[in-house]
């Protein structure tokens, strides 16, 4: 059995570097990647020790379940699926996405992107289980929230600091949002490093290359019929369409039923091909550390707050952030959470070792909890989507004294070069 794996594994090596993601064998579920509505977690993962008691909570979160980001997937598709009807080709299966997509966009009546209520749900269910975990943190305590500016985040911001304050009135709360958040929450937006890495074709070349080795043709051909005339690669153009409609469904609270548009097989390969995307434009790879530096100013601020809050000066108990998946990603790289970093010239292999729909579903979360022993001494153990993780590489310890945790993350951020000056936040 032991030879018959090593020759496995090394005809699987062999292949070209997209071709692993053939292997990959996830549930449909799974291959709604980012846009797989928020898991609920095992809380007795979390129980924290009696020898510790929590003083403080940072929590950086992504909005929750949303409806579809922009029209411009679902009316795209629709063209296709019109067209393919005028010429006669469109096929049964072909109608029923036809009737998915009208259905998306009666249930979304113009709210494109807008926090959902499911999202609202998501939500308010992890700030009553935070709540739960630590309820001594709430109660004559002040807790400060800031949010993009983006609606489904202020949204998002809302719905959780109002169950806290359902479940204890004898809080302050104060929170805002806008675009002064930028550096923290949506820092590609004045980056330079990393606009300048977006605007470069090597990450496009690469992202290109895998498209076209990886997404089936198979899925188009299925929907608009055999005798549908496909200009040069529009059957990659439709198939992507077509995850990225369905794909999204859920948290809108739709059942798209994607077995009926796509195999497993197939929804693995597009799938893939999305979450490539997320790891390239977002995460650290071979290519670039550009877009997990962008991170930089969010992690010194967390560190910051952490440290005040050991030392007794930060005014808060909870500090609360709510951003998006691209405010996550870049942050849980550059802190190397396990599943969140990974290195390799093999893009083949990425949705291995790094899935987006582990990384940062809907309502995504990085929860840094501030513990004092008995003995005032202070550790910190790291919940991400309320699930706890190692922090330190090569310790498997959940509980990290904060001096050797804030040692750590000073150590990832002294490895940056900046391209432009960190702010002092303090």
């Amino acid at each position: 059995m032991l030879k018959l794996y090593f020759i496995l594994l090394t005809l699987l090596c062999g292949l070209p570097s997209y071709a692993m993601a053939a292997y990959n064998a996830y549930s449909y579920t799974e291959c709604e990647g980012s846009a797989m509505p928020y898991p609920t977690p095992d809380m007795a993962l979390r129980t924290i020790p009696d020898s510790l008691t929590p003083v403080y909570v940072n929590h950086i979160g992504r909005h929750g379940a949303r409806f579809l980001s922009s029209e411009n997937y679902t009316a795209s598709l629709l063209s296709y699926l019109n067209r393919a009807d005028s010429l006669g080709t469109i096929t049964p299966t072909g109608r029923k996405l036809m009737d998915l997509c009208h259905l998306v966009i009666t249930r979304t009546d113009g709210r494109w992107g807008a926090l959902d209520s499911l999202g609202m749900a998501e939500q308010r269910g992890i700030a009553a289980r935070l709540y739960a975990l630590a309820p001594d943190l709430f109660h004559n305590t002040n807790i400060n929230a800031i949010s993009s500016y983006v609606p489904r985040c202020i949204a998002s911001m809302n719905a959780f600091t109002h169950q806290l304050a359902c479940l204890d009135n004898n809080i302050e709360i104060t929170s805002a949002s806008g675009r002064q958040n930028n550096l923290l929450l949506r820092p590609w937006t004045d980056d330079a490093g990393y606009n300048a890495y977006m605007d470069s074709n090597e990450w496009r070349t690469v992202y290109n290359k895998y498209v076209d080795n990886t997404v089936p043709d198979s899925v188009a051909i299925k929907i608009m019929g055999t005798g549908y005339p496909f200009a040069t690669d529009e059957e990659k153009d439709v198939a992507i369409a077509v995850y990225k409609v369905v794909a999204g469904c859920r948290a809108m609270s739709i059942d798209p039923v994607a077995e009926r548009f796509m195999t497993l097989a197939e929804y693995n390969a597009l799938w893939s091909a999305a979450n490539l995307h997320h790891y390239l434009t977002h995460s650290a790879s071979s290519l670039s550390s550009a877009p997990m530096n962008m991170a930089a100013a969010l992690l010194k601020e967390l560190i910051t707050t952490m440290d005040t809050a050991a030392k007794g000066t930060n005014g808060y108990s909870v500090m609360l952030r709510f951003g998006h998946a691209e405010t996550l990603m870049p942050l849980l790289a550059l802190m190397r959470i396990p599943g969140c970093y990974y290195i390799t010239d093999h893009w083949g292999t990425v949705g291995l070792h790094w899935r987006d729909f582990a990384v940062v579903p809907m309502a995504a979360n990085l929860q840094m909890i501030l513990l004092q022993s008995t003995t005032g001494r202070y550790y910190v153990r790291i919940d991400l989507n309320e699930r706890p993780v190692s922090l330190i590489p090569g310790n498997n310890t959940l509980y990290i004294p904060w001096e050797s945790a804030k040692q750590y993350l000073t150590r990832c951020l002294s490895f940056i070069s900046y391209t432009t000056q960190i702010p002092n936040l303090t």
